[in-house]
Parts: structure tokens; C-alpha cells; sequence
């Protein structure tokens, strides 16, 4: 009977021990904004995502300048308009609104597609930097033994009282 005792006593306390050591998981946090903006591929990719932007916007606003001139040319006709030459300008002004129809409907789409095709050159060029960051959080995490890694960029942390940074070893990692 004793030795169940014992052979109980040890079991409450290994059962003990677990939920101790399980209580005592290491929690970390990182800023993955930070991360991401101080590696080198995030700023030349926001280079080139700055001169795609600044070329769409100066096709569209060379769009919209040619869409004002036929503008001010439809209003000058109009303004300029007299029973003698009514006929003839009313068809030309004519014309214009419907090339203005046609030119506001191109410069929507334009707008559109510009936009489309920002987006995609940022998917394209900042995943694989978001994989990078990602990957070497994950290898600091697993070789500092850490359970969680809370993420302060993301706003999901509603709590947050001390804690390990992790961020200037994910910036060794990545070698920055």
C-alpha cells in the first residue's frame, strides 16, 4: 500500500511539473512593419513602385489635359455659335462631346487598369520580401525556444506587459 502511495505521489507530481513547465512558455513580440521596411528588397521595391506610380499619373494627366482642350474647344464653338454658321458648328460640337464620351470612358479605364497593375507589382514585388521576414521570425523563434511571437504591427495584441523584442535578432537573421 505504501509503495502505491508513493507510486502516486510521484505521478501527482510529475503531472505537477508538466503544467508548471507548460505554464512557463516563452513569449515573444515582434514588429514585422519595422522588419519589412528595413530590409534592402523593400526599399528598392518601393522605388519601383514609386516610378510605375508617377508614370500611370502622367499618362492620366496627360489624358485629362487633352480631354480639357476639347473641352475648351467645344466651349469655344458654343460661345461662338451665330444663326449663319449654326449648322456647322452644332455637328462639330457634336462630335466633340462624343470624342469627350469616348475619352472620359479611356480614362477610366485607364485609371482601372493603372490600378490593377500597381497592385500586382506590389504583390509581386513584396511577397517574397513578407515570405523573408517571415521565415527568419520563424527560425529566431524555434532556436530561442519561444512559444508564441505576438506581432505588435498587426494591432492583434490587446494586451501586452513586457515581453522579449525579437526584432533586432529577426534583423541579424536577415543580416541588416
Amino acid at each position: 500500500m505504501k509503495n502505491v502511495w508513493k507510486g502516486v505521489a510521484v505521478a501527482a507530481g510529475l503531472f505537477v511539473a508538466t503544467q508548471v513547465t507548460n505554464a512557463q512558455q516563452k513569449i515573444g513580440h515582434i514588429n514585422s512593419q519595422e522588419l519589412m521596411q528595413a530590409t534592402p528588397e523593400f526599399k528598392t521595391a518601393q522605388t519601383q513602385i514609386q516610378t510605375l506610380r508617377e508614370t500611370k499619373e502622367k499618362e492620366y494627366q496627360g489624358m485629362l489635359e487633352l480631354y480639357q482642350k476639347k473641352q475648351t474647344e467645344a466651349n469655344e464653338k458654343a460661345m461662338n455659335r451665330s444663326e449663319a454658321n449654326k449648322a456647322t458648328l452644332d455637328t462639330e460640337i457634336q462630335g466633340l462631346v462624343a470624342e469627350m464620351r469616348q475619352m472620359e470612358e479611356r480614362i477610366q479605364a485607364t485609371n482601372g487598369q493603372a490600378q490593377e497593375e500597381l497592385q500586382k507589382k506590389y504583390q509581386e514585388l513584396m511577397n517574397p520580401i513578407e515570405t523573408k521576414v517571415i521565415n527568419a521570425i520563424n527560425t529566431v523563434a524555434k532556436d530561442k525556444g519561444y512559444a508564441y511571437v505576438l506581432d505588435l504591427a498587426s494591432g492583434s495584441v490587446f494586451y501586452f506587459d513586457g515581453g522579449d523584442d525579437l526584432t533586432p535578432d529577426v534583423k541579424a537573421k536577415l543580416g541588416i
